[in-house]
């Protein structure tokens, strides 16, 4: 019975690695030593270690890492200069050689625009004495400009009425060149506003020297030659000075027509928000009044306020495109039909005072602010 359980106790597994461990080793002090079996050990190591998930089918045998994803563009960073977002990466020469570019393109269309109003430079030229005629008539004065000098009317009619023209004729060509330069350094989705920001902002700059022709500067050169009128003055106006105010007058209105183009980018690029601009519109009216002080070319009120007061509409104009792009950034619908029966609404009341104004009144429709006169 002793030798069976002797043998039974020499083949459990568990009693004799216990008695291995307790065996005292002589190199280790007398402590005991445990000895490891390494069948046990490579168990125990497989059942603690969790599984690795299986390596892609890409991936090398020795652990190197997986190929990068694929952004379904098919451009690598070396081929064809783009980036994943199909945007271009130049350099520092490749940037200047696609200014000169830009700028050669821009400088080619305002000299075919200069050459065909070049073909009508005494048409353009009745067109832009026109108000000062009309004024200098109300006041009793002679209707014609004067010359001073034998070169006057050579440089004022042949070359600087034909540039400006030319100018406001290939603004559409030229913004579309400052975009080109700008493109390739957007997002594909922000490439499509190309067409978007040519429009809006070459319309605005030639609505800008429509209303300066039809409004301002009609009002403001009558004001300015009626002030002598009764008091031993009599007007005469030079060819050169009277086309450089006009000038002033219709490319700073032109520019300030920009301002709800700027305020919508300053949106886009988060810098501003409409609730930001509504807030502070106290100091964007100060800011206006000042800027116009400094564009008008006269130092009286009554100019002052004809820049001042559209650059207040515009402000607020260039508030709800922000507020449109903030409602298509947040994916929200703007009510458009409340909006567009109230435009309707607001219409017809002015087309029935007109009716009224010109059936019982005797109005009648003239082409110069204030488009209704007696």
């Amino acid at each position: 019975m002793a030798s069976e359980e002797e043998q039974q106790g020499g083949n459990s597994p568990d009693e004799g690695e216990t008695s291995r461990r307790d065996e005292p080793s002589p190199e280790h002090g007398g402590e005991p030593y445990v000895y490891e079996d390494e069948g046990a050990s490579a168990v125990a190591s497989t059942e603690q270690t969790p599984a690795l998930p299986a390596a892609p089918a890409g991936a090398d045998a020795g652990g190197g890492a997986p190929p990068a994803a694929d952004h379904g563009d098919g451009d690598d960073g070396d081929d064809g200069g783009k980036d994943e977002d199909g945007m271009l990466r130049m350099s520092f020469l490749e940037h200047l050689e696609e200014l000169r570019l830009r700028l050669l393109l821009s400088l080619a269309g305002v000299g075919v625009a200069f050459v065909l109003c070049l073909l009508f430079a005494n048409q353009l030229w009745l067109v832009i004495s026109e108000p000062a005629v009309q004024a200098l008539r109300r006041i009793g004065a002679d209707p014609n400009l004067a010359q001073i000098t034998p070169m006057d009317a050579f440089t004022t009619i042949w070359v600087k009425v034909p540039m400006l023209a030319a100018l406001f004729l290939a603004s559409p060509w030229i913004l579309y060149q400052v975009w080109a330069f700008i493109a390739p350094g957007l997002y594909k989705k922000e490439r499509r506003w190309a067409g978007p920001f040519v429009i809006c902002t070459a319309g605005l700059f030639i609505l800008g020297g429509l209303f300066a022709y039809f409004v301002a500067f009609r009002f403001g050169l009558e004001f300015l030659l009626s002030i002598g009128r009764n008091i031993n003055v009599r007007p005469v106006v030079s060819l050169t000075e009277y086309f450089n105010l006009f000038v002033n007058v219709t490319i700073g209105i032109g520019l300030v027509f920009e301002l709800p183009v700027l305020l919508f980018f300053l949106t886009l690029l988060r810098i501003v928000s409409p609730r930001f601009l509504l807030r502070n519109t106290r100091y964007a009216v100060l800011i206006i009044v000042v800027v116009a002080a400094i564009v008008t070319p006269t130092p009286d009120v009554f100019n002052l306020m004809l820049f001042s007061l559209p650059m207040c509409l515009l402000y607020f104009v260039g508030i709800f495109a922000s507020y449109l792009l903030v409602l298509h950034r947040e994916q929200r619908r703007l009510p458009w039909a409340k909006i567009l029966s109230g435009i309707a609404v607001v219409l017809a009341l002015i087309a029935l005072a007109i009716l009224i104004a010109v059936a019982k009144y005797g109005y009648h429709l003239a082409p110069y602010w204030p488009f209704l006169v007696r």
